[in-house]
């Protein structure tokens, strides 16, 4: 299959490309960017013309809910409302049920999504045995089924002996671990604490619950030399602490969800129970400071926490409600936002989604690794074509995700993806007029 897309804007962060050009894709490659030969003959033709032409946008957190939650998310839906956000890279927790802590169900998990022609596929093993904190998993066994990582999702290792030589085990064979910041004990309230928790009556997570679990996990990766990756920070004490790490030179990355970077405790409302997320919303300084550290790279990455809920878990009491939020086809359209009031270059805008998460995955992606999340002449084919100029109503009709509940719901948003390539294929194109 030859495909041509004319008249777009290439925007590529990798190799600061910002121009308008078109791109030639045969067996599933990119054989030519800005000009393309004569005697090319595609099957297919794209007009770009308008649109921005960006490699496909990489993920860190998106739950595709199955195997075991397939009432608030299958894997069909997921995937294809991950190709409506223009997203042909992206990475799931293992805190599926089952967990994903044995070898048949990480393969069982990547074989079905391959036969769905969508995005690429990236699952973290789970650190321990049914995510419990106890046993360590077979971490060899699970990274040859194709697990890129080892996490905990939001199950905690309370025992720090069992933390500890978990990270001696990943640092000695190289594999990276991935850790939610978040003291067990201190982290179980539903609200940011402060004024507004304490009015509204909801428990609170204090700040020291980040930094509390994020020097331990320092003093660990000093000890350990493990490779670890922050996900979900949360507030301006811990930017500051990974600053200074990152700094020291320890080996470690951080992400920030879409809702923490726009979006405070005051947002909640009147017991709104679709900002019920975790980690929780936070003060106006919080935010201010996760999109500070985004722009300058002491946050590596921008992720969507796409986690669905379906209606009877969300649409209860707000401290009863089950923390999540669909996300995954907001990622794009969210960055965008928070570029333009940044008053940042497109291109340093698309690198938090593209560019930027794929040096967190580093090696793991393999043989895909030298041209994902950037246009590369040989490269995969893996793109995404939007409109920057087009907005688009959020709304339970126009998610495409088995989980219609957002934070931005109502919001109108920036950056409507036109089309999205996956290998020279063609997986997603939006309905025109």
């Amino acid at each position: 299959m030859k495909v041509l897309i004319q008249n777009g804007r290439i925007v590529d962060p990798a190799s600061g490309r910002d121009e308008t050009g078109d791109i030639a894709i045969a067996a599933g490659r990119i054989v030519a960017i800005g000009r393309v030969a004569a005697d090319f003959a595609p099957n297919r033709t794209i007009d770009a013309r308008g649109m921005v032409v960006a490699p496909g946008l990489v993920d860190l957190a998106v739950r595709l809910r199955e195997p075991g939650h397939e009432h608030e998310g299958m894997l069909e839906s997921e995937m294809a409302a991950a190709m409506a956000g223009g997203v042909t890279h992206l990475v799931c927790p293992p805190d599926t049920d089952p967990p994903l802590d044995e070898p048949g169900l990480v393969e069982m998990l990547k074989f079905r999504a391959r036969n769905l022609n969508h995005a690429r596929l990236y699952p973290l093993g789970a650190l321990t045995r049914g995510l419990q904190g106890e046993a360590l998993t077979e971490m060899a066994e699970l990274t040859e089924a194709g697990c890129v990582a080892f996490a905990q999702a939001e199950a905690p290792v309370r025992d720090t002996l069992v933390l500890h030589r978990a990270l001696q085990y990943a640092s000695t064979f190289g594999y990276a671990v991935w850790l939610r910041p978040n003291d067990p004990w201190l982290g179980n309230g539903v609200a940011a604490k402060g004024p507004l928790a304490t009015r509204m009556g909801l428990s609170g997570v204090p700040v020291i619950a980040e930094s509390i679990a994020l020097a331990l996990i320092f003093e660990l990766v000093r000890d350990t030399k493990a490779r670890v990756h922050l996900c979900r920070l949360s507030s301006a004490a811990g930017v500051e602490m990974v600053r200074a790490a990152k700094a020291e030179g320890l080996p470690i990355t951080c992400d920030v969800s879409v809702n923490n970077l726009h979006l405070t405790d005051v947002d909640i409302g009147y017991f709104n129970a679709a900002m019920r997320v975790t980690p929780p919303l936070r003060q106006q300084r919080d935010r201010d400071a996760l999109r500070a550290a985004l722009a300058d790279g002491t946050i590596d990455a921008l992720v969507s926490d796409h986690t669905p809920v379906d209606e009877d878990a969300k649409n209860l009491p707000f401290a009863e409600a089950e923390p999540g939020a669909t996300g995954v086809e907001l990622l794009l359209s969210l960055a965008l936002k928070w570029g333009h009031d940044s008053g940042l270059p497109l291109g340093k805008t698309l690198a938090t989604v593209t560019q930027r998460p794929v040096g967190v995955l580093g090696d793991s992606l393999g043989s895909l690794g030298s041209s994902a999340g950037r246009l590369v002449e040989g490269g995969v084919a893996d793109l995404c074509l939007f409109d920057p100029a087009a907005h688009w109503l959020v709304n339970s009709t126009t998610l495409r995700s088995q989980g219609k509940h957002t934070p931005f719901t109502g919001y109108e948003l920036p950056g409507k993806v036109m089309a999205t390539v996956v290998g020279g294929h063609v997986a997603y194109e939006a309905p025109r007029g």
